[in-house]
């Protein structure tokens, strides 16, 4: 996949648009749809080191890692939860509204697709709107957590500029003498209400991310390398149905051969761009 020129990219993007007219339209998102709105990638241009990523192991096993991601999650919280949504978001939220897209699949944790106002998302990775209890089952906001957290360590301070990573995390300074957040409940031990690296992706989201896909004539996929297994599972659902597959992805991914249309381009761009041809 390669960049194309702006006069390839408009006929590459109204042949799209022919494809899937008529077609209700299955989308599956990942990182780099939200890049516009200042949230980074896991891949590619911009995006942040991963080399050593939190396991679900070392969450569970570990108290110094719950501390350093309990602080680093803090701190890329308030900046994570401040982006807005871009295009991209608001050109699939108008599409579902008219009848053209049956609903999102996203890898990310942002929230940012039902902010912008789309109605039908299956958010397979979780969200980190949530915090469970791993003893009791308890659900938490997180803001109020964000609260306790502030509260149990008043020393702690939210920089203005973060690098922030794709989940909100960061990557902190020290970690020295926090005291990570608990269950208000049981004073359990915490958890975002996220897939982390380790985990599989819960069953019944899994399910109804099949079922929406089973319930469409075409499938775009926006921003995502399909790095993740989840992702090139649902690729080869709509695959052996044959229906259209489209990738728009600045990078290439491990579906591009399988696609009727590979588009080398930001998603705010050619999402509102279909958009306007499909109306």
């Amino acid at each position: 996949m390669s960049a194309s020129s702006p006069v390839e990219l408009s006929a590459t993007i109204a042949r799209t648009a022919e494809l899937l007219r008529g077609r209700k339209i299955a989308l599956l998102t990942g990182a780099g749809i939200s890049t516009d709105s200042g949230i980074p990638a896991y891949r590619g241009e911009g995006s942040r080191n991963r080399s050593d990523p939190m396991t679900i192991q070392r969450y569970l096993a570990d108290e110094a890692a719950r501390r350093r991601y309990w602080v680093g999650g803090h701190l890329g919280w308030r900046a994570f939860a401040r982006a807005e949504p871009n295009p991209g978001h608001l050109s699939l939220a108008a599409m579902e509204s008219s009848g053209q897209v049956s609903g999102v699949i996203t890898q990310n944790v942002d929230g940012l697709h039902l902010r912008a106002g789309s109605s039908h998302v299956i958010e397979v990775h979780g969200t980190m709107r949530r915090v469970l209890c791993l003893k009791c089952g308890q659900v938490f906001d997180r803001r109020d957590i964000a609260v306790q957290i502030e509260e149990r360590n008043p020393w702690i301070s939210v920089p203005e500029n973060v690098a922030l990573a794709p989940d909100g995390d960061v990557l902190p300074e020290s970690t020295d003498g926090f005291i990570v957040p608990v269950c208000t409940v049981c004073e359990g031990m915490l958890k975002p209400d996220v897939v982390f690296f380790g985990e599989y992706v819960p069953q019944d989201r899994f399910k109804a991310a099949e079922s929406l896909l089973r319930a469409s004539d075409a499938m775009i996929v926006a921003g995502s390398s399909l790095v993740v297994n989840s992702g090139v599972r649902l690729v080869e659902r709509a695959r052996r149905r044959s229906i259209p597959l489209i990738i728009i992805n600045r990078e290439p991914t491990r579906a591009d051969v399988w696609a009727d249309v590979t588009i080398a381009a930001g998603t705010s761009d050619v999402l509102p761009a279909i958009q306007e041809l499909l109306e």
